[in-house]
């Protein structure tokens, strides 16, 4: 059975959405107070775990674990862990929900069904994070679609019908291709069993071409979540139409969805990742460098942090495509340091857009002079997403040149002309954002109210905490980094 803490730790944002269901209509602050109170007992709960509680980081295996066994017949369990891998990316799902939360001040419409949702995909994000057996990943995989698609579709902007439909269309067509390999690898698994060892074990079974072909279909279901070049295309528009709070979460926490299946996809098919390789690095650099490159040009400012995130996100892949140690640290911490980075631009942003009605950034100009604390967080998160040193983005682009150049040389050398292509757009939006003369509509431009400043406050002191002192989520990770490095140099 295991302890139940994890089970503890995912039941507590579902609490939280049942008992939004049940109170009454007529009190719609109260929807939101509810749902600020369960998203801080998740974060706490989630950190007290990891520091004081019985999540354990161990050299080898789970840290944590639940199981009770769902369907004998079909080899289904309620599998439940976590390890270095996984744990990072929980913190991190707690904390930028809470952080939506608080910038979903502006919410005034239907707030009851819109705080039920935001608990209700918090919880499915959790367990496609906890989750250790491969239909319970598929179940919470797909649950994150149902409340995405009605937050867009529901409080999202003019063309939010469209971005919701799209979105869908993706992400289940996505969802095929992986169903249908994990079938395919399920058939092959002795036992019939979709746990993550004894399907990791029947992989073992498959010659290089059937793991190939299922890992394609990994591949493609994974990189539409990221999203990978060419399967981007719903990502600018379902961002620039969601809510700003709906966008932090969809940056931050749905596309590293996307790269931590492609983790574990990678572990359990190693064969097919080294037949691969060459592939995945072209990705990534085609990634890097389009994303950069269509980011540069937008005047629209939640476009331009969407198409930076394909960028980003290239990153990532770049990190797994070099199948060894550094590479896969870059790809971990970049996940972590770009949910930070993405989700505190998205949320100042859409906090800057409901006080000016305008992304377009050549409407700004010296915001420095009247929203001088806007102006310190944005750019100290744009600086972050160009890799700055002292940024927990720099860290991560570090190991991603290391772990390249160990796997293939001087190719690697490539990315640093993603990197300048970020220090173009930074600077560009820095520029047009607060110098110059002001304008005569945003004199009146209130400055950041304090709720507002605290989950600022925290998202960019994160950033800056794991620049300088990147110890911590090293030491949380590199465990199972090294477990992992040992099951790949063993295939």
């Amino acid at each position: 059975m295991g302890s139940s803490s994890l089970l503890f730790l995912l039941l507590l944002p579902l609490s939280g959405a049942i008992l939004i269901a049940l109170l009454p209509a007529r009190y719609p602050r109260l929807f939101r107070y509810t749902a600020i109170v369960f998203t801080t007992l998740t974060l706490v709960y989630a950190t007290w775990l990891l520091l004081w509680g019985d999540v354990t980081p161990t050299e080898t295996g789970l840290w944590q674990s639940y199981f009770h066994t769902w369907h004998s017949r079909l080899g289904t369990s309620f599998s439940l862990g976590v390890d270095g891998f996984s744990y990072p990316l929980i913190l991190l799902a707690a904390l930028l929900c809470w952080a939506a939360i608080l910038a979903s001040a502006s919410i005034t419409r239907q707030t009851k069904g819109y705080y039920l949702l935001m608990l209700l995909l918090e919880t499915a994000m959790l367990g496609v994070f906890m989750a250790q057996d491969w239909a319970l990943f598929y179940v919470f995989w797909e649950l994150t679609l149902i409340p995405l698609f009605f937050l867009i579709d529901r409080w999202g902007g003019k063309q939010r019908q469209s971005a919701s439909l799209n979105f869908v269309l993706y992400t289940m067509g996505g969802s095929m291709f992986m169903l249908l390999s994990l079938l395919v690898l399920f058939d092959a698994t002795p036992g019939h069993s979709f746990s993550f060892a004894n399907m990791a074990e029947g992989a073992r079974l498959l010659d290089s071409g059937q793991q190939i072909l299922i890992f394609l279909g990994l591949l493609i279901g994974f990189g539409v979540k990221m999203p990978i070049f060419p399967l981007h295309g719903w990502l600018p528009i379902a961002h620039v139409e969601a809510p700003s709070s709906v966008s932090i979460l969809l940056s931050g926490i749905l596309l590293k969805m996307g790269s931590y299946g492609l983790i574990r996809v990678t572990g359990m098919l190693p064969h097919a990742a080294q037949a691969m390789q060459t592939i995945l690095l072209a990705l990534a650099l085609i990634g890097i460098i389009y994303g950069g490159l269509l980011a540069w040009r937008q005047t629209d400012l939640k476009k331009m942090i969407a198409y930076s995130s394909v960028s980003h996100m290239g990153v990532v892949l770049l990190g797994i495509a070099a199948l060894n140690v550094n590479g896969m640290i870059a790809a971990v911490y970049q996940m972590v340091a770009h949910g930070l980075v993405a989700g505190a631009l998205f949320m100042l942003i859409g906090l800057l857009y409901e006080r000016t009605h305008t992304r377009d950034v050549n409407d700004y100009g010296s915001l420095l002079q009247t929203t001088p604390r806007f102006a310190f967080f944005i750019i100290i998160a744009l600086i972050a997403t160009v890799g700055f040193p002292g940024t927990a983005g720099f860290i991560a682009e570090l190991h991603a040149l290391l772990g390249g150049f160990e796997a293939w040389g001087w190719v690697i050398m490539i990315l640093s002309l993603g990197i300048l292509i970020s220090v173009a757009y930074g600077i560009r939006t820095v520029k047009y954002l607060f110098t110059g003369p002001t304008k005569s509509a945003m004199a009146d431009v209130k400055d950041l109210r304090p709720q507002e400043m605290l989950a600022a406050a925290i998202l960019t002191a994160g950033i800056i905490i794991l620049g300088f002192y990147p110890a911590p989520l090293l030491q949380l990770i590199n465990p199972t980094i090294y477990e992992f490095q040992r099951l790949l140099l063993g295939a």
